[in-house]
């Protein structure tokens, strides 16, 4: 059997549509694609975000939230399937209650920086959020698992306690907003 994945290109998608898993073919502009898309963007920022982490536990946790969002990927792309279980959603929020004992209490409203990683952690945050809005779109239509939803819900949280975790193991402090600016 040879490898389904040698050739690149197809040209099946050059009417402006693209297949899913079930051989169904929809607009590139679906709302199925886009949510496919941002979860494609969501993996590669955190892929970003990977090479910049000296931290091996959050690398290693973060290449497994990789490997999940491909299966979101193709929890899309096959509807009417699911592949994140309450236990995924669960492991998520363990951790963030996990990592947020680590640091100080919020008392303030940060924004994205402090350092290239932490900020690279906060892009990844907002292409997480959007990725559910998308998926919280796409559901309205077509039904997308809760679990899948609650768990891209919680990973943007675990984003922002880790951008707050990498600044504080490199000694950055997190960019506080400051009323008197705004």
């Amino acid at each position: 059997m040879g490898n389904r994945l040698s050739k690149l290109y197809t040209r099946t998608g050059d009417d402006g549509t693209s297949g899913l898993s079930d051989g169904a073919r929809v607009p590139k502009n679906h709302a199925r694609m886009q949510a496919m898309g941002s979860v494609d963007e969501l993996n590669s920022v955190i892929g970003l975000m990977v090479c910049k982490l000296e931290q091996t536990d959050l690398e290693e946790l973060y290449v497994a939230i990789q490997h999940d969002l491909f299966n979101i990927g193709g929890e899309i792309s096959m509807p009417g399937h699911s592949f994140i279980s309450q236990e995924k959603v669960e492991a998520l929020e363990a951790k963030i209650d996990q990592m947020n004992e680590t640091i100080s209490p919020l008392k303030d409203f940060i924004l994205p920086g402090g350092s290239e990683a932490a900020a690279i952690c906060h892009i990844a945050r907002a292409t997480a959020r959007r990725a559910e809005r998308d998926l919280v779109t796409l559901h309205q239509t077509d039904p997308i698992s809760d679990t899948t939803r609650c768990y891209l819900n919680r990973l943007s949280d675990l984003l922002f306690v880790t951008a707050r975790i990498i600044n504080k193991n490199l000694g950055h402090n997190d960019v506080l907003w400051r009323k008197e600016l705004a």
